[in-house]
């Protein structure tokens, strides 16, 4: 005879791989925010920024701000993201057994 199946643990399990992932992105939007020199900025005009782009209808700025940011990860733009903040990007200590951030540092692809 087979072992039901425990569907409240699966659920649980799945619960808990769902608020793990949720945070791991907050983080990452956090290091890139951080990464890129917008860390400069107050909230108001970073949620202003945002806002402003999250409503952009214009496909040709969209492409041009993928590129950009293509661009960044590549790190084409991470020596004028330096340049503009002054030095290097400052990074929090990972906690431990945290997932691998969104940015590993100047250098890295």
């Amino acid at each position: 005879m087979r072992k039901p199946k425990d569907y409240d643990a699966e659920l649980k399990a799945l619960t808990d791989k769902a608020k793990q992932l949720k945070s791991r992105k907050v983080t990452q939007l956090g290091e890139l925010v951080t990464a890129t020199g917008a860390d400069a900025l107050s909230a108001e005009e970073l949620a202003g920024v945002l806002l402003d782009a999250a409503s952009a209808t214009d496909a040709a700025k969209k492409e041009a701000w993928r590129k950009r940011g293509a661009a960044f990860f590549s790190g084409e733009g991470k020596a004028k993201a330096r340049q503009r903040t002054g030095g290097e990007p400052r990074r929090a200590a990972p906690e431990p057994g945290s997932a691998q951030p969104l940015f590993d540092g100047p250098g890295t692809a």
